[in-house]
């Protein structure tokens, strides 16, 4: 196989549950680009919750691309050109915020350097993590490097195209309402699981898959030049879109189902024992 381009989903694979990126993955991906090979950083975290992680791979110095919103907006790290845009309206929008307002769900949007939610106290959930209730608002500000800010009404405040609308609940809330949620724009939006407790919008037609489309091909890299990794929903079209599809220990199912072989977790480099094999 003839690799020319290397892409990586961030959470689940390329960072380990502590949300750190090993040195064995570092190198081996650092050594990747210094031969030659384009990395790319396919996420549905904001632009801004990503770049330091590129940073840290180097991606600055070798034409690196990141991927963000799950496929919205595509990033040259080096020359901080925007590739590709494809937010949702204004009107999509403002209907989709207007209408989980029906639901126990924790709506997030982020513009420019703020996010906005109802309100910043609520955003506690049951998920497990700790013995206590988990602040999902201020993990998403943090890990996006965010400012946040309260409006009571998020339909009326949206007046400019979002890239992603972010829906976070109770993992088990979100499973039986996620189609209630999505139904009356299933013609004129994208909705998916990014993690249990997330479900997202985006415009039709979005995801990492078309955002790869949309920029590899105008640099000569084609999908059978191709290899990605992933362990979520929303990666599933990152992987059948690649050459070689890689599937983590630590995927979903469904993922492990369809991709051309699997490697080992996050949390024991397989990332790198897959390069190491391949490269």
């Amino acid at each position: 196989m003839d690799i020319k381009a290397i892409v990586l989903d961030i959470d689940g694979t390329l960072l380990n549950d502590e949300k750190q990126l090993t040195a064995k993955t570092k190198e081996a991906l650092i050594n990747a680009q210094e031969s030659g090979i384009k990395v790319i950083l396919a996420s549905g975290r904001p632009t801004s919750g990503i770049v330091h992680y590129a940073e840290e791979l180097k991606m600055n110095q070798h034409n690196g691309l990141i991927v963000s919103y799950n496929g919205a907006h595509v990033l040259d790290v080096c020359t901080k050109k925007e590739l590709f845009s494809q937010p949702l309206s204004v009107e999509n929008s403002k209907k989709i915020l207007a209408h989980l307002k029906q639901f126990d769900v924790i709506p997030m949007v982020a513009i420019d350097e703020y996010m906005y939610v109802n309100n910043v106290f609520e955003g506690m959930l049951d998920l497990n993590i700790s013995d206590e209730p988990f602040n999902i608002i201020e993990y998403e500000a943090r890990g996006g490097n965010f400012h946040l800010c309260e409006k009571a009404d998020l339909a009326s405040f949206v007046n400019v195209p979002l890239h992603k609308i972010l829906v976070a609940a109770q993992p088990e809330y979100l499973q039986s309402h996620w189609e209630k949620l999505l139904a009356p724009f299933k013609e004129t939006v994208s909705g998916m699981f990014s993690a249990p407790m997330y479900f997202e919008f985006t415009d039709q037609g979005i995801d990492k898959a078309n955002a790869l489309e949309q920029t590899l091909k105008p640099l000569g890299i084609h999908k059978e030049h191709i290899v990605s990794f992933g362990d979520g929903h929303n990666d599933l079209s990152l992987i059948t879109y690649a050459g070689m599809g890689i599937a983590m220990g630590n995927a979903v199912d469904e993922l492990k189902s369809i991709a051309d072989r699997t490697t080992s977790s996050n949390n024991d480099d397989g990332i790198a024992k897959a390069l190491a094999e391949l490269l």
